[in-house]
């Protein structure tokens, strides 16, 4: 089972201690507000993950214009469906579940669940795995910031989920 690291920065040395790892940002509910300092931080991710609520195709179209390669699932205020509900994701054996809506529990075939909509962070472990959100770009709720997370994955399956604000 992957482990879950809960440091509050994330370093070079962390990164050389876990092995290579492969860089994820992960992101949800822009709501058409895509912000420059938002594409400026996250160009430089391997893999781009959204979260669903992108709305816009224009939206859309800027992030999957960006480097990184961009996956990414459908919200409810997403019109276009050109998304799928949820994507299982794995890297280096590690299992991940994208999708918009929360998760009525964790686990099942997947390590983690990756979900949007509620906009504000949750980093919550339990016994049949782990249920994370980045929190929102546009509208955070609950006395959160706009943030996204990185998630780092290395070659040996440890991983780590660090939130970012913007």
């Amino acid at each position: 089972m992957a482990r879950l690291l809960i440091d509050t920065e994330y370093s070079s040395i962390d990164a050389y201690l876990m092995g290579s790892a492969l860089t994820i940002a992960v992101i949800s509910d822009t709501h058409d507000y895509v912000p420059q300092n938002l594409i400026t931080a996250i160009e430089s991710a391997d893999e781009i993950w959204h979260l669903g609520d992108i709305c816009q195709k224009e939206s859309l179209d800027r992030f999957r214009a960006l480097p990184p390669d961009f996956q990414s699932v459908q919200g409810n205020c997403d019109p276009f469906g050109q998304s799928p509900h949820s994507l299982i994701l794995e890297k280096f054996g590690t299992r991940f579940r994208l999708q918009h809506l929360p998760p009525e529990e964790p686990g099942g075939s997947v390590d983690a669940v990756l979900f949007g909509h509620l906009h504000y962070p949750v980093n919550l472990k339990t016994e049949q795995g782990h249920m994370l959100n980045p929190g929102a770009i546009n509208g955070p709720r609950n006395g959160s910031r706009s943030s996204f997370a990185w998630l780092s994955i290395t070659e040996k399956g440890s991983w780590d989920w660090q939130l970012e604000p913007i």
